[in-house]
């Protein structure tokens, strides 16, 4: 595989998949003066202009169900969104031909840039956020790039070194990796996601284990205790050195106590440090500020730089958000919520009202990933007051919480809004929290919440609130 991504000049290459990942993927392989062909199941203006684009350039580009002439190929490079089981690629593995992906293809053209790769069901988009600002603010050039938006390909298109690449992975493009080694694999958790995609929930962790690999007993594997726990349970074997972390374990080498971060790793030294410190909250954060932090250690940064340069993070737009404070009910906007354990870090961290425990208005639902519902509802009922239902699971997220708290089928996310609004008291929070991806009403999470803020907005325009309330005017705390 090496000699091959070094020597591309004149070899056939089938790109497969349009998206971003997939067209850096492309023309790294044309300046590589590789033969490149892209095929893409899709078909519309926005495709069209970049197949285009793609032409003028030399690559042939074929859209929408078009089917090939011929699998005569000599590399395959798959988007992450494009299964190993569809009908063309398993084709063309049966037919020898090597099939990779954008992350192995670009991995093979970079110099002397340390990996910190980072994946996990959640948590894995903030953790590679904290990472880029760590070390690009202690003084190196630092870059988060991958699944959280800027291909790997584009960094070598663009002809930028970097001393550290936050590599943001997700499990799809950990399958088709054949050499890709991090120096730091970040595992971040492992909970149901995803069944769409996998038969299993050990399919689905076993994809996420990939990350550790090819690593070797000079890199480093830096994994929450439970993932740990499980990855090992399905007879993973980890060949390099282990650091663990957790906010509720403190077999751990980094743990959290008394709102405090605590470290006894003879690997990166002791240290404690106040979670207070942080403009992050929630445990779940407590466990992206420790994957950092370990991060920062492991190449040598001492904590008081650590400290002060991640206590400046604020979260990243759709991730537990506050879009406004109207009337004292507060409005977040958590889009990036798509699967059941994101919901209930959300939902937990969230303070109490003074008077009542049963706060949340829950806007839920989405694209159905093929996981079940049920995890959440003992904390529904401990803490939800109404669960508003869009998308198409709604029918099915009702009828697996109903018993647990209140559920209407709201169908619409500004149906959803308006409904919750006209619901709430002060001191309660509308959480759009969705559990679900958003590919059934939405082009993706950031659209999402977008559409949520947007309705959000609007209600001071419709009097929503004054009317429910009755009350002659807003009293606007804040509004983001």
């Amino acid at each position: 595989m090496k000699d091959l991504l070094k020597n591309l000049k004149d070899k056939k290459a089938l790109v497969i998949g349009l998206g971003k990942s997939g067209i850096a993927a492309a023309q790294l392989l044309k300046r590589c003066n590789a033969a490149v062909t892209a095929i893409d199941a899709a078909d519309n203006p926005t495709l069209q202009k970049t197949a285009a684009q793609l032409r003028e350039s030399g690559i042939s580009v074929f859209t929408g169900k078009k089917s090939l002439d011929s699998l005569d190929f000599d590399l395959v490079v798959i988007s992450p969104g494009v299964p190993t089981k569809t009908g063309i690629v398993r084709d063309l593995i049966a037919k020898g031909v090597p099939v990779i992906g954008e992350i192995e293809l670009g991995y093979n053209f970079l110099d002397k840039s340390k990996i910190i790769a980072i994946t996990g069901t959640n948590g894995k988009t903030t953790t590679t956020e904290l990472v880029e600002k760590l070390f690009k603010d202690a003084g190196f050039s630092s870059i988060a790039c991958g699944n959280i938006g800027l291909p790997l390909c584009q960094i070598i298109l663009d002809g930028k070194n970097y001393d550290f690449l936050s590599l943001e992975i997700s499990s799809f493009q950990l399958e088709t990796i054949k050499n890709f080694r991090p120096e730091v694999a970040i595992l971040t958790n492992i909970t149901p996601d995803h069944f769409d995609r996998y038969d299993s929930m050990k399919d689905y962790a076993l994809a996420k284990a990939n990350i550790f690999i090819n690593q070797n007993q000079n890199d480093f594997a830096v994994i929450q205790k439970d993932a740990l726990n499980q990855s090992t349970g399905y007879g993973v074997a980890i060949p390099s050195r282990i650091i663990t972390y957790s906010y509720s374990s403190e077999d751990a080498d980094v743990f959290l106590r008394n709102n405090t971060i605590v470290s006894r790793s003879s690997v990166i030294g002791g240290f404690e440090i106040n979670l207070g410190d942080f403009r992050l909250k929630g445990v779940h954060n407590a466990e992206n500020l420790m994957a950092a932090i370990i991060s920062g250690r492991i190449f040598g940064l001492k904590t008081e730089k650590i400290v002060s340069i991640l206590k400046e993070y604020s979260p990243a737009p759709h991730r537990c958000e506050l879009v406004a404070e109207i009337n004292g009910i507060k409005f977040i906007n958590d889009s990036k919520g798509t699967n059941v354990d994101a919901v209930i870090k959300a939902i937990l961290s969230i303070g109490y009202c003074k008077s009542r425990k049963h706060n949340i208005l829950l806007i839920a639902g989405g694209k159905d990933k093929g996981f079940g519902f049920d995890e959440i509802r003992p904390i529904l009922k401990e803490r939800v007051k109404r669960a508003y239902l869009i998308g198409e699971t709604a029918e099915k997220m009702k009828n697996c919480w109903e018993g647990f708290t209140d559920c209407v089928v709201a169908e619409t996310i500004d149906k959803a809004v308006v409904m919750a609004a006209k619901d709430a008291e002060p001191g309660d929070v509308v959480l759009l929290s969705p559990a679900c991806s958003s590919f059934d009403q939405f082009n993706d999470y950031k659209h999402r919440g977008e559409a949520f803020k947007n309705e959000v907005k609007k209600l001071l325009n419709n009097n929503i609130l004054c009317i429910s309330r009755k009350k002659t005017q807003y009293n606007v705390v804040a509004f983001f």
